[in-house]
């Protein structure tokens, strides 16, 4: 090592004496009160701006949460209840397959049995009220496709088109859910009629033509009318040589109609 590096001081021991090393001054520069009061005041607003949107996260997601844990209690005999319900659209196709004679008839065992299938039928509706499940009957309202399921069209004129003529199956809800759609028949409104033939219209020049009408046409009647008029003129004029009006014809004589008469007498 040469007597030159031996003599320059050494960073670390620059620092440690206490000498400036060039390029580190520009740092600790003295920063004054505002500028340290205004960084400050930037830093709180910030940890504010923080803090109100943590607390609305998990005011979100309390109340979110809770949503979800109501929706789960209501909504957990859903699968179940889907599956229910199949009996009991069964239960009804066989009370509605009974004939009236046999209700009323003198058969014990039908009118017990049919009974028995109705008050099945009843509690079973009432054990889905208890839980929020209830029926609905769409006949005669607006087919709605969030809550109906169409499954065909009927030509009913005394309904308007897409309105519930027929109802396959009751529908069902849970809460404000389907639980299964109503599956209807809806009406088509009356035939359709044949549309009416559109009147044939005349061209503009047609129309024009007849409006103002055939030249040669006029010119023929207007020389027929004025030979029949000059015929009538004439017919009451008399000449004044045989005092007979002009194109009348004269009186056939006695001669010619071959009369001989005695002019002596």
């Amino acid at each position: 090592m040469s007597d030159k590096d031996q003599e320059a001081p050494q960073p670390d021991e620059a620092a440690e004496a206490g000498e400036a090393i060039p390029g580190e001054n520009a740092s600790d520069a003295p920063v004054s009160e505002s500028e340290q009061l205004a960084a400050l005041q930037a830093e709180i607003t910030d940890y504010r701006d923080r803090l109100l949107r943590s607390m609305a996260e998990m005011d979100n997601l309390r109340k979110r949460t809770q949503r979800e844990k109501d929706d789960a209690t209501r909504f957990a005999i859903s699968r179940f209840a889907r599956d229910i319900i199949g009996i009991s659209d069964d239960l009804s196709r066989a009370i509605e397959a009974v004939p009236p004679e046999a209700r009323s008839g003198d058969d014990a065992t039908v009118t017990g049995l049919l009974a028995g299938i109705e008050l099945t039928e009843r509690q079973l509706q009432q054990v889905f009220e208890r839980h929020g499940v209830k029926r609905f009957d769409p006949a005669g309202e607006k087919f709605d496709p969030m809550v109906h399921e169409a499954m065909y069209e009927v030509p009913d004129p005394s309904q308007p088109a897409g309105t519930v003529a027929q109802v396959v199956e009751p529908g069902y809800m849970i809460a404000d859910r389907v639980l299964r759609p109503a599956r209807v028949g809806v009406s088509a409104g009356g035939p359709k009629s044949a549309p009416k033939p559109k009147p044939e219209t005349e061209s503009p020049a047609a129309a024009k033509q007849a409006e103002i009408g055939d030249p040669a046409l006029e010119g023929q009647m207007s020389e027929t009318d004025t030979g029949a008029a000059d015929q009538s003129a004439d017919g009451g004029e008399t000449t004044p040589e045989s005092g007979t009006p002009t194109g009348a014809q004269e009186p056939a004589q006695p001669e010619q109609i071959g009369i001989k008469i005695d002019r002596s007498a």
